[in-house]
């Protein structure tokens, strides 16, 4: 199975009269254990494919598919439950809530999902101390390294254990010897969990690590060598 399918995707925006035609007859499959590199310029519509892949957006045409589910047709409801038990988000910045520790950040998005705060604090520990924060479990944001605050924020994405991640410019902020890091541990953790990964990115030396690379071009999406 499929984690994520995009079959025929299009996003048109319209303002007034006038048409932006984003994606276009857009297809994507990303495979459990896949890390897919989406390398574009910008303005070509990678993080309209992200918000449509991540069902923050819904396409004016076509379908997307999470675990060969079809999700066009869903209620906001059910497309907000599926973003908290399929989805997992990495952004180019951290957006760690700055008045809880790291652990208290991975806590969060299980407490939101039911897990009792015991349960959730030993699960976040244990991934946390995994990516090689276990000393640095009761620190606030603004007393880590941006790298730190980066695999915090991968760690509150993948607590849950996600069908799919989606990353967009995960590692852009960071110097080349943090970025580095973080993209192997990011990279690790998607391997051992079999987890999918879509990761937008300017680097192409962290694009040929990856499993496969596709780009955007007038609106649609291609493989690239």
């Amino acid at each position: 199975m499929t984690a994520l399918e995009l079959q025929n995707v299009e996003r048109v925006y319209r303002q007034g009269e006038a048409e932006l035609v984003v994606l276009r007859n857009a297809n994507l499959t990303v495979r459990p254990g896949e890390m897919v590199a989406l390398v574009a310029p910008s303005g070509t519509g990678k993080s309209t494919l992200l918000h449509c892949a991540g069902l923050l957006e819904k396409p004016d045409g076509g379908e997307v598919l999470v675990g060969g589910m079809p999700t066009r047709t869903l209620s906001d409801k059910d497309r907000t439950r599926l973003r908290r038990t399929e989805l997992g988000f990495v952004y180019q910045f951290h957006h760690l809530l700055p008045e809880l520790t790291a652990v208290e950040n991975v806590m969060m998005p299980q407490i939101i999902a039911g897990l009792d705060r015991a349960t959730a604090r030993a699960r976040a520990s244990e991934i946390l101390g995994f990516i090689g924060l276990g000393p640095r479990l009761d620190h606030q944001p603004g007393e880590l390294s941006g790298g730190e605050q980066q695999r915090v924020a991968i760690a509150r994405a993948v607590v849950n254990a996600p069908r799919l991640l989606l990353a967009d410019e995960p590692t852009g902020n960071l110097d080349p010897a943090t970025s580095d890091h973080v993209f192997t541990m990011l990279m690790s953790i998607v391997k051992q969990s079999r987890l999918a990964g879509l990761v937008a990115t300017h680097n192409l030396d962290l694009a040929r690590r990856m499993d496969r690379r596709v780009t955007i071009r007038d609106g649609k999406i291609e493989e690239m060598d």
